[in-house]
C-alpha cells in the first residue's frame, strides 16, 4: 500500500498531498473505483455535488470501511456548495443532502466551487441541478442570483461551528476575490482549490496563497486530459506531449504523467487526478520516490502559457447560451 505525504491545514489537519478527483466517472464505476483507490492507499476523496455520484461515492466508501481497508477517521473527504445553494437559507440544506448521500455525519472540507450565485432550484425540481435553470425552455440559460459572496461564506462558517465540516475553503477564485475573503472572514479559508499546471502556473496566485497560509489544491493537474471528451480542449493541447516532459520522463525512467504530477505537488500544492484505471490510479499516486531537480522545476514551469481549459466565461456561452466571465 502507499503511503502518501500531508499537507498541514489550519492547525492539526492533515491532507493528503494526492486525492482521487471524482469528477466525470460514471456512476457505475464509481464505487468500484473508490474501493480500489482507498485499497491502494489513496485517502483523500475530492467530490461535490455537482459531480452526480455522491450517493456512489458514499457506497464505496461505506464498502472499504466494512472490509477493514480504512477508518472514517483515516479519510480525508471534500465536496463543495453548488452556486444554485449561495444563499444562506440553502447552505446547511445542501451540506445536509450531500452528507446523506455520502453517508457521512461530517466533512473534511466543504468548498463554495464557484464564485457564481445562481437562482435555487428545489431538490424535487432537480438534483443535482446542474447549469440550466430549467432545461426545457425553448432558449435554456443560466440565471443568476444577487447573493453576495460574503453572505455565503457567512454560512460556511456556520458550517464549521455546527461540526458538520471541519474546514471550509474556496474554488475558482483569483487573488482580488482572495484577499477580500480574508478581509471579512471570522474563520479564514483553509484551502483554495484552483486549476494548475504546467501551461497554467499562477505563480502569482500561487505566492498569495502562501504567504496567506491558505493551501492550494491544483485541479486538472494533466492540463487538457480531462478536457478532450468534452470538447474543450484540442488533442495537441497535451502537455504530455511536450518535448521538455518527455526528455525529463526518458532520463528518470518515468511517465510524463507522473513528471507532471510530480511538478505539481513539488510546489507545494495538493493536486487530485481524475482515473477510473486501477493502474493508472498507482501510477498517479507513485511519485514519492524521485524528484525534480530545480532545473527541470524551471523547465516545467516555462511551459506557462495562462491557459485555462476550465473557463465559465467561454464555456457557459456555447454550451449554456449565457455569458459568464469571473476571470479578467
Amino acid at each position: 500500500m502507499m503511503n502518501i505525504p500531508t499537507l498541514t491545514i489550519g492547525a492539526d489537519g492533515q491532507m493528503p498531498c494526492i486525492g482521487l478527483g471524482l469528477w466525470k466517472i460514471e456512476k457505475q464505476q464509481v464505487v468500484d473505483v473508490v474501493v480500489e483507490a482507498i485499497r491502494l492507499g489513496y485517502r483523500h476523496l475530492d467530490s461535490a455535488c455537482d459531480y452526480g455520484n455522491e450517493k456512489e461515492v458514499g457506497e464505496g466508501i461505506r464498502r472499504a470501511i466494512d472490509e477493514g481497508l480504512c477508518t472514517r477517521e483515516d479519510l480525508w473527504v471534500t465536496s463543495k456548495l453548488w452556486n444554485t445553494y449561495h444563499h444562506p437559507d440553502h447552505v446547511v440544506m445542501a451540506m445536509d443532502q450531500t452528507l446523506e448521500d455520502l453517508g457521512l455525519d461530517y466533512l473534511d472540507l466543504y468548498l463554495v466551487h464557484f464564485p457564481i450565485a445562481m437562482e435555487f432550484v428545489p431538490f424535487q425540481t432537480r438534483y443535482p441541478p446542474e447549469w440550466l435553470y430549467d432545461p426545457d425552455d425553448r432558449m435554456p440559460m443560466i440565471r443568476t442570483a444577487a447573493v453576495p459572496l460574503q453572505d455565503t461564506w457567512r454560512a460556511m462558517e456556520a458550517l464549521v461551528d455546527s461540526g458538520l465540516s471541519r474546514y471550509i475553503g474556496v474554488c475558482n477564485y483569483g487573488v482580488s476575490l482572495m484577499r477580500d475573503l480574508l478581509n471579512y472572514a471570522r474563520i479564514a479559508p483553509a484551502v483554495l482549490q484552483v486549476e494548475s499546471h504546467p501551461y497554467l502556473t499562477q505563480d502569482k496566485l500561487m505566492r498569495f496563497c502562501a504567504e496567506q497560509d491558505v493551501s492550494v489544491t491544483a485541479f486538472s493537474p494533466l492540463a487538457a486530459l480531462s478536457y478532450l471528451e468534452l470538447g474543450m480542449a484540442e488533442p495537441g493541447d497535451s502537455v504530455l506531449e511536450q518535448a521538455i516532459v518527455q526528455e525529463i520522463a526518458a532520463r528518470l525512467g518515468r511517465t510524463p504523467a507522473q513528471v507532471v504530477l510530480r511538478w505539481g505537488v513539488q510546489r507545494g500544492n495538493a493536486i487530485i487526478p481524475k482515473t477510473s484505471r486501477p493502474e493508472r490510479l498507482r501510477e498517479n499516486a507513485d511519485l514519492f520516490d524521485f524528484q525534480l531537480s530545480n532545473a527541470e522545476m524551471a523547465s516545467i514551469s516555462s511551459l506557462n502559457r495562462h491557459q485555462r481549459f476550465n473557463d465559465p466565461g467561454v464555456f457557459a456561452e456555447k454550451a449554456f447560451n449565457t455569458f459568464l466571465p469571473i476571470y479578467e
